[in-house]
């Protein structure tokens, strides 16, 4: 049997590898073992961060929600308490988004949460 040689194989697996490495600093888009290398790192850190911004993005929508809050007398974790006891669904993304872009609204959802939390304490 003849023997089979992989040139057309490995080389494009090393032109894949090289295009995903294009714009990297100094040898790492031109070499294919230093290239391997970021490429995998760089996929590891792509797959990480894809959890951690949603992460982040929460962290910022609660800081947000709480300045605003602090605002109308509550501390974020009143409000959150008072708004699951008024049955008021909101995500804390629409949260902040109200929060910045209407704060006579946000004023209102905080008046139903303290009016909620009124409500709960008076019953105990």
């Amino acid at each position: 049997m003849a023997r089979v040689k992989g040139g057309i194989v490995t080389r494009k697996r090393r032109k894949k590898i090289l295009k995903l490495a294009k714009g990297y600093y100094g040898a790492k888009h031109l070499l294919f073992k230093t290239a391997k290398e970021q490429v995998m790192n760089s996929l590891a850190y792509a797959y990480r961060d894809r959890r951690r911004k949603k992460r982040d993005f929460r962290k910022l929508w609660i800081t947000r929600i709480n300045a605003a809050a602090r605002l109308n007398d509550l501390s974020y974790s009143r409000l959150i308490d008072g708004l699951a006891k008024a049955q008021v669904e909101v995500n804390r993304k629409m949260l902040s988004e109200i929060a910045i872009n209407d704060p006579k609204g946000f004023s209102a959802i905080c008046k139903q949460a303290k009016d909620a939390l009124k409500k709960y304490q008076t019953a105990e």
